[in-house]
């Protein structure tokens, strides 16, 4: 009488993380194998039927789901080996560390694999492992950006409280302005490069036929935008923008405009009181307009419209915008706007001293 097959039931975070396993681009093969594995267990199949699936055999199936039985997801990493001893330990590691807390040597502005495994007379290799298993990855960087605003609490909470909770019978308009979006004319196709590899590509020369600006006003609740183009960017351009989009919305409706600190959006207090108080001017905090919603927009606009393109004049760039709007507006959704949490603790000045 054939052994029945040890019954395989998943808990929902189990299952999770196995599916997660099995759609990422980067996980070893052999992991997403396992994971596929344990899936089609869970599912019900014999390992006769799994091991023809993924063209393996019974045993291998049938190691994995012991292994997983026992061990759970940690079952699914190889076994401990003997073999050659390490040759870098903790001792290594300690010794990586604080040397990342030492300046680069002289005309280097930061450490890199080659320069650590000359100061710690190792191998690249060997640097570079240490490096991965610690998670530093010393070839990449991002900026950050701190207001110094007085008011950034009080400023901020007042812009995210009108995203999360507007105003009754109130409409919320996030509103900006994009200046000197230049129309370049360019040489632009397709290449392969000589890993038979196929990508977009463009010519390195350009010709210049010109600039104009764009200012855009967001509907926060909505997603719609409205749009107009200009030659110059004086608080008059913003003033006459802003008279189009009001002139849009129902009268019986305040209107809240979440604005930057740019110099045409302030001392446009006449203008306000021709409104009768209905509009409202709300500025983000100094060095912080990135909690103006526009500036998601004009991300998507640069990336789907503006970048590497090519237009004979100012005339097709306006074009391109104006149909990139009106193709926006046909599907337009709200952003799920989040505030990424950011602690001034976290910036420390070396990776050694991050880590302790």
């Amino acid at each position: 009488m054939p052994r029945k097959a040890i019954e395989i039931t998943l808990t929902q975070d189990q299952k999770e993380q196995l599916e997660k396993i099995v759609r990422s681009h980067s996980a070893e093969r052999r992991l997403v194998e396992r994971a596929e594995i344990i899936l089609s267990c869970a599912f019900g199949k014999q390992n006769q039927e799994i091991a023809q699936e993924y063209g393996t055999s019974e045993a291998r199936v049938g190691k994995w789901r012991k292994r997983f039985a026992r061990y759970g997801i940690a079952g699914l990493e190889d076994e401990q080996r003997p073999g050659k001893p390490k040759q870098f330990g903790e001792d290594f590691k300690e010794k990586l560390l604080a040397t990342l807390k030492l300046n680069p040597p002289n005309g280097l502005s930061r450490w890199d694999c080659p320069t650590l495994a000359e100061q710690l007379n190792a191998s690249i290799h060997a640097v570079w492992r240490a490096l991965k298993k610690e998670g530093i990855y010393l070839h990449r960087a991002r900026s950050w950006c701190i207001s110094t605003d007085p008011q950034f609490a009080e400023k901020s909470a007042t812009i995210i409280g009108l995203y999360l909770n507007p105003p009754l019978n109130a409409l919320v308009l996030s509103v900006d302005e994009k200046p000197s979006i230049q129309a370049l004319e360019r040489e632009v196709g397709y290449i392969e490069t000589r890993d038979n590899k196929l990508m977009r590509a463009y010519k390195s020369t350009y010709k210049r036929h010109g600039t104009l600006n764009l200012f855009a006003a967001l509907n926060v609740a909505t997603g719609h935008i409205k749009a107009q183009t200009t030659q110059t960017k004086t608080r008059e351009d913003f003033k006459n923008f802003m008279n189009s989009v009001i002139q849009d919305l129902p009268e019986n409706k305040e209107v809240h405009v979440i604005l930057d600190n740019y110099c045409t959006h302030k001392k446009n207090d006449a203008w306000l009181e021709k409104y009768g108080g209905r509009v409202h001017f709300h500025f983000t905090p100094t060095s912080a307009s990135w909690l103006n919603q526009i500036e998601i927009w004009f991300g998507i606009l640069s990336r789907k419209t503006l970048k590497n393109a090519s237009f004979n004049n100012v005339a097709e760039l306006r074009n391109a915008i104006e149909a990139f709007i009106e193709r926006h507006n046909q599907n337009a959704q709200p952003f799920k706007w989040r505030c990424p949490e950011v602690k001034g603790s976290q910036i420390k000045n070396t990776l050694a001293n991050l880590r302790n």
